[in-house]
């Protein structure tokens, strides 16, 4: 059986669809065997994949920009997308159900400190809305714990958190949802890359891959919060499953999840254009350099049956 070194690149509720496969023993169906390897940092987690600690990763197509910007020959390569939306959120202190970027005029906006790419969008909508996000009281040094803490005590009018923070929020009545950023529309956000010379060498494995994913996608199309909870629950051992159930149910309801591994030239676009607006690449790598969608499409032309 072909083996495969997986880089995990941090634990989140909206990585499900990662765990669901290993869960579901969909890599195995497909004749692979897939060792989870845990990255210590996400900023580092390119370099690991580079230096040849792991074969293939999950994160942001961002990691893949930025790495293209600064080195062309960086030897990156996207291959299957699995979450499509952006899995953010803005929540307040009071209920806004017409929320407007002109709103966070005049709060004290928190925003994510962990990694770059929450941040680089949110802005890049405020500025599509006519805001400019240097106009707005933000703070940017905290965690996203501490931020809800924050939200909690009223230290802060609007933070911007994933789950399941968000829903811990909304159940204690301490933050209302304003703003779910995946209802922007497509922005690429997390896929599965690795370093060319694999997809190269070895691009039978990287297919199974890619079928195994595709077979998950369509599970958990089929799927509510409750039953993926019960999937998945294990790699959350500290969060209650109703928690989980529930967070798991909103990612559902809002599309975050793909249904295909292919990921959309236009939802590139729209990433690359807010990570140039943001500051954080110059001018960014082109799709052709960044995404390889060959085995994406041979997957879903094989229309393997769902896990």
């Amino acid at each position: 059986m072909a083996s495969i070194t997986l880089i995990e690149n941090f634990r989140a509720v909206f990585y499900a669809p990662f765990y669901a496969a290993l869960a579901l023993g969909a890599y195995a169906e497909e004749g692979l065997e897939v060792r989870l390897l845990s990255s210590p940092d996400p900023a580092r987690t390119p370099a690991a994949l580079l230096e040849g600690r792991g074969d293939v990763t999950w994160g942001g197509p961002m990691r893949v920009m930025v790495a293209c910007d600064r080195d062309p020959g960086c030897g990156l390569v996207i291959f299957c997308e699995v979450v499509g939306r952006d899995p953010f959120f803005l929540l307040g202190r009071e209920p806004n159900p017409r929320f407007r970027f002109e709103d966070l005029r005049g709060r004290r906006l928190a925003t994510v400190s962990e990694v770059p790419t929450p941040w680089m969008c949110l802005q890049h909508d405020m500025r599509l809305a006519g805001v400019d996000p240097a106009a707005v009281e933000r703070t940017a040094g905290r965690s996203m714990a501490e931020n809800a803490a924050a939200l909690r005590a009223g230290e802060a009018d609007v933070v911007q958190v994933f789950q399941p923070l968000a829903e811990e929020l909304v159940e204690e009545g301490a933050g209302h949802i304003w703003y779910a950023a995946a209802d922007r529309g497509p922005t690429t956000y997390t896929a599965f890359y690795t370093r060319r010379e694999i997809w190269e060498r070895d691009p039978e494995s990287l297919l199974r891959m890619t079928r195994a994913m595709y077979r998950t996608q369509r599970w958990l199309g089929a799927r509510g919060g409750e039953e993926i909870a019960g999937r998945v629950a294990s790699y959350f051992p500290g969060l209650p499953r109703a928690t989980l159930a529930r967070a798991l149910s909103r990612y559902q309801s809002l599309g975050l999840w793909n249904r295909t591994p292919l990921l959309p030239r236009e939802s590139f676009e729209w990433l690359r254009a807010a990570c140039r607006s943001g500051g954080l690449i110059r001018e960014g790598a082109p799709y052709e350099r960044c995404v390889e969608m060959r085995l994406a499409e041979r997957a879903v032309a094989d229309d393997p049956p769902p896990m």
